[in-house]
């Protein structure tokens, strides 16, 4: 006869099972979701830079040729950064080697000498002592047990010997293997002196771009046109990102607009322009300039997602982090782009190295906030008064 209390429990049991199994199968289906529409969005945000690229880049020969230089620039310091950090992992791994290559001969002299005075002692007993004790046949238990001695001290030389032998075998081994991590540095100190010649080709193109960007705009009428078409570019941007953003929200740890007055600046340095001043005629700063040293970190704010990462006229290569809600921040003027579209980031996070890209004179970086689209007095965001 069945239990009636038995029957009712696995049932339940099944039934848990069954709910357990339905809801990995959900999630899973939400993972795939949203793996997809990241994927979607990161191509609608592609689709955008290229846009922006073909509207303000490529029909400014000037511009597109500081576009080119800066690029360049910025690829060969970061595949100078890659080669240094590989010459230095080399030059480790080779400095660990010779460690080893002189505990080794440390132990082979040691090793010899052992053998050295195993030999000497052999020698002084001599060769015929183990015939003696055969032909005196005094006493054959005591003969036996030097018998077993000798049989000993012969076994633990030609054990010596072989270890002498893996030794220098292993040392010669060594030998090698600094001649090749050797020859590689050597490779890598070439190519680092190529990259080097390349950086420094890249930095004079340039200086030509943007002598003659700055000669075309030496007039006020000029600069005021420049700063607007730049300004209308930024704004297009963003516009064309809240609506590509608006298919993949960000699930942010905090909301941003609980972080008033509690954030970090994103790059140590001096402020030397302020959002709201006069930029030029009746253009104003929609954001901060921080001046800074070339290759400072620059750091996200706030959690979020890169929303966009690439080279636009005026700010040179930008980042922007999507921090949800409506919230955006920008950083512009870098040196290196470290994020790639779509990435999450956490507060501090270091997503760019500061610089001097489009077209300024010394490493800044500019700085904005963003809500709803429009830019935002940021000041009253931070800790601190100033960076």
């Amino acid at each position: 006869m069945r239990n009636p209390v038995v029957l009712p429990s696995l049932c339940a049991l099944l039934l848990a099972l069954v709910a357990a199994g339905a809801a990995g199968a959900q999630t899973g289906r939400k993972a795939a979701q949203a793996e997809a529409d990241l994927k979607e969005v990161k191509a609608e945000i592609a689709k955008i830079a290229a846009q922006v690229k073909r509207d303000s880049v490529d029909r400014n020969k000037l511009t597109r040729n500081l576009r080119a230089a800066e690029v360049s620039v910025a690829d060969a310091r970061a595949e100078l950064a890659r080669l240094r950090g590989e010459r230095a992992e080399r030059t480790a791994r080779r400095a660990a080697l010779a460690r080893d290559r002189a505990d080794r001969v440390a132990a082979l002299e040691a090793e010899q000498q052992e053998l050295g005075n195993e030999l000497r002692g052999a020698y002084l007993i001599g060769r015929e002592e183990p015939l003696k004790l055969l032909l005196n046949q005094e006493d054959p238990a005591r003969a036996g047990r030097m018998f077993a001695y000798y049989s000993y001290f012969g076994r633990a030389r030609a054990d010596r010997i072989a270890g002498i032998r893996l030794r220098v075998a292993e040392i010669a081994a060594l030998d090698a293997r600094l001649e090749e991590e050797e020859a590689r540095l050597t490779g890598l100190e070439s190519q680092q002196k190529s990259q080097l010649g390349r950086l420094e080709a890249a930095r004079t193109e340039r200086s030509r771009a943007l002598a003659e960007l700055e000669s075309e705009s030496r007039s006020r009428a000029a600069t005021l046109a420049q700063l607007r078409s730049e300004q209308g570019a930024l704004e297009k941007l963003v516009r064309e990102l809240r609506r590509a953003l608006e298919q993949f929200p960000v699930d942010a740890t905090a909301p941003f607009a609980k972080l008033r007055g509690k954030l970090a600046w994103p790059a140590a340095g001096k402020l030397v322009a302020t959002y709201g001043t006069v930029r030029a005629g009746a253009i104003k700063w929609d954001g901060v300039m921080i001046a800074t040293e070339r290759g400072a970190p620059v750091h996200s704010i706030a959690s979020g997602r890169i929303a966009y990462a690439d080279w636009l006229p005026g700010l040179g290569l930008l980042t922007i982090v999507d921090h949800g809600g409506g919230y955006l921040s920008l950083y512009g003027h870098n040196d290196q782009l470290y994020k790639a579209v779509g990435e999450r980031v956490a507060p501090g996070d270091t997503i760019a190295a500061a610089g001097d890209s489009g077209g300024r004179s010394r490493p800044e970086l500019y700085f904005e906030i963003r809500r709803g689209g429009k830019p935002i007095d940021p000041a009253p965001w931070f800790r601190q008064a100033r960076p």
